[in-house]
């Protein structure tokens, strides 16, 4: 087995620091490991160490030892990672030990298969409210969720009070649904509209261009046959 850099718990006042120092990319692989970690944790494995861990997520087992040292890696020399310990401290500095609330404007596929994923709860994240413009969907409910007028957002979103919004509507509408959110206390928004949207400081914002990572992928792979 790899050996592991032994390190005991970091103090809680330093887990700030670690927010603070980790790069995006890092951020990235820690939500990786986070996954693959409550997959060993749901087949009852006890123990991991780098190299087992980095085969998971591609990554060589060096950049596994440098991201966990980075939030206070609680490895032990010969022996690895305690699963249940390494999950808890990993899902502390990216925030999934806090409750999220969440809501999800639009309705369509995506918005469909969103609110069927059964991964959010798990990961600390519940769906306050779903909503849509499209009145035959009106009352529906969709994974547990029941899909709500859009003219009801800022009402919900004032008893609600949740923190994430989900955005998988038309690029066209993208920027002013944002605005709604924003002003109605929504701190971050994940943005699947297929346009890249730009929000002021004070909110946090991830673009996803599915589109684009496509793009990517297929570059890859020519790269790869040449």
């Amino acid at each position: 087995m790899t050996s592991e850099h032994e390190s005991s718990p970091s103090d809680p006042s330093d887990e700030a620091v670690c927010k603070a120092e980790l790069s995006t990319p890092a951020v990235g692989r820690l939500s990786l490991y986070y996954r693959e970690l409550h997959r060993l944790i749901a087949a009852g494995e006890k123990s991991t160490n780098s190299r087992d861990l980095g085969q998971m997520v591609n990554v060589s087992p060096a950049v596994v030892r440098r991201d966990l040292s980075s939030v206070g890696s609680i490895g032990r020399r010969g022996v690895g990672y305690d699963v249940q310990l390494l999950a808890e401290r990993i899902g502390a500095v990216l925030g999934s030990g806090v409750q999220w609330k969440a809501v999800l404007i639009g309705v369509g596929s995506l918005g469909n298969a969103l609110l069927r994923y059964r991964g959010f709860e798990r990961l600390g994240f519940s769906l306050a409210a779903a909503f849509d413009t499209d009145p035959a969907k009106y009352g529906r409910e969709v994974g547990g969720t029941t899909v709500r007028p859009l003219d009801d957002l800022e009402a919900v979103l004032e008893k609600a009070k949740p923190e994430l919004a989900i955005l998988a509507v038309p690029s066209e509408q993208a920027s002013e649904v944002a605005a709604r959110v924003m002003a109605g206390g929504i701190q971050g928004i994940l943005n699947f509209a297929p346009t890249t949207l730009r929000v002021p400081a004070g909110t946090a914002i991830i673009n996803v261009d599915l589109a684009s990572e496509l793009q990517q992928l297929a570059f890859r792979i020519q790269n790869i046959r040449i």
